[in-house]
């Protein structure tokens, strides 16, 4: 699964206008109205969702927070899913 960061393809310490123009590449491309792919309006969705925390300040912050717990937390976890992101990168 990916989190906001990796939705909208901006580093965690990618600046508020770093963010802002890649959520208007992603949401341009996966708009419903301008992508017939089945999962367009998911996608559209899932990269709203991501800009509308990473934008707001508190809520950054609380996500941000959350994230580096589930880094701590779980590293199997997470080792495990950049193993698969890794080996997706090769197969694609």
């Amino acid at each position: 699964m990916q989190d906001h960061y990796e939705k909208l393809g901006v580093p965690p310490s990618a600046p508020p206008e770093t963010i802002k123009l890649a959520y208007r590449k992603k949401a341009a491309f996966y708009h419903p109205d301008k992508n017939s792919a089945e999962d367009s309006a998911l996608r559209f969705r899932e990269v709203q969702d991501a800009y509308e925390v990473l934008t707001d300040p508190e809520r950054k912050k609380s996500y941000d927070e959350y994230r580096q717990r589930s880094l701590i937390d779980d590293p199997v976890a997470v080792a495990q899913n950049m193993a698969a992101k890794y080996i997706q990168g090769i197969l694609n």
